[in-house]
């Protein structure tokens, strides 16, 4: 049985804040719900993306800024980045590092530029919303096997 994945729920504090930051980010307005004085569900979804992301009042129980190591994948790292900075985004600069013991949320293994001989997956820059939560940015030009 097929399964997807449709929404990722981000803990936030102020939900306007959130929403300006997101669709500055050119996402998508899916949905802006109020229910009451208690809740309130905003979805936005990112350009070329069948996975969204709410947020809201009376949504999550997680400490606004919880959620780290959200992947976005671009087939152009330089080009996102430079339209996400563009936008207001605080990115990072491109970084890779060394193959077998590389995680982009450590900084010690970053070395700066995209990785030199262009390999999918090796590629990535990093962001965090209003909130801290946060966006690692991943090139990926050729899928690993079974994607």
């Amino acid at each position: 049985m097929d399964v997807e994945l449709e929404v990722v729920v981000l803990p936030v504090s102020d939900v306007d804040r959130a929403k300006q930051f997101y669709e500055g980010l050119g996402w998508r307005e899916d949905a802006d719900i109020v229910g009451g004085a208690d809740f309130r569900i905003v979805q936005l979804t990112p350009p070329g993306s069948s996975c969204s992301i709410s947020f809201g009042t009376g949504v999550t129980t997680m400490a606004p800024g919880s959620l780290q190591g959200l992947l976005l994948v671009t087939k152009d790292i330089e080009a996102t980045r430079a339209e996400y900075v563009e936008r207001g985004a605080p990115v990072s600069e491109v970084f890779h590092g060394p193959a077998g013991r590389f995680h982009p949320e450590d900084p010690s293994v970053r070395l700066p530029g995209p990785d030199p001989e262009g390999r999918s997956y090796q590629s990535h820059a990093v962001f965090s919303d209003p909130d801290g939560n946060g966006w690692v940015l991943q090139q990926i030009t050729t899928r690993l096997p079974g994607r």
